[in-house]
């Protein structure tokens, strides 16, 4: 089995086989989310960026699991300090695993953690899954490096924030789905909370105006991999 499931926000699980991954398990406090971990073997958990609602629960998830939370060496090295299992990384480093692999790059984002720390820099994370590439692009605004990411690495799916307000909006993401080349686009980041309501429908237009595919999941929604 390989599957993508949105939990809300920009919180998603990659299954393959028996691994499953957590990205940025925002999941208390959320109120998208309807989520047990409990009831999936927690092999990962990869966060972006120290944000509450980014780290979420990863340090609880991991204490419980055992499962490590892959992070920027600084945000590694805090959620170590509360008892966490941490692989430190840095932005263009790659991870290797029985499940595939992993690539931090840039975003263009801020990142503290709960104590106001420096969290290091906010991270965007390429994923390949058995020669399926999936670009999570963490919180970021519109930046010059996706045209870099389309012609080196060509993401099949990209996962993109289009809320606003912290990170780009519908047009900007538009932009960003062009620049990355991804055949599909799973948008992510919006309505959570009041200023970052955003219209889904008008974002699918534009994306499928570009000859692109969107996919609006609701939480607990998946695609097969």
């Amino acid at each position: 089995m390989r599957r993508l499931t949105y939990i809300g926000h920009s919180a998603f699980l990659i299954e393959k086989d028996w691994d499953s991954i957590l990205i940025d398990p925002f999941i208390t406090g959320n109120p998208s989310a309807d989520f047990d971990y409990k009831k999936k073997r927690i092999s990962h958990i990869v966060v972006t960026h120290a944000h509450l609602d980014h780290l979420g629960d990863a340090i609880a998830i991991s204490k419980n699991t055992g499962a490590p939370i892959i992070a920027v060496v600084e945000l590694a090295q805090y959620c170590a300090r509360q008892g966490a299992r941490t692989i430190g990384l840095n932005i263009g480093g790659c991870l290797k695993f029985n499940w595939g692999s992993l690539r931090f790059l840039g975003a263009n984002h801020s990142s503290s953690n709960p104590d106001i720390e420096y969290g290091g820099p906010a991270a965007s994370v390429l994923f390949d899954i058995d020669g399926t590439t999936i670009f999570h692009a963490g919180d970021s605004g519109l930046i010059s490096e996706y045209s870099i990411i389309g012609e080196m690495y060509n993401p099949y799916y990209a996962l993109l924030p289009i809320g606003g307000y912290y990170t780009m909006d519908i047009n900007e993401a538009a932009m960003a789905a062009k620049m990355l080349y991804a055949m599909e686009i799973i948008p992510m980041h919006y309505n959570t909370f009041n200023n970052i309501k955003a219209d889904v429908q008008s974002f699918k237009d534009k994306i499928e105006a570009q000859g692109q595919k969107c996919l609006p999941l609701k939480p607990n929604e998946y695609v097969e991999l």
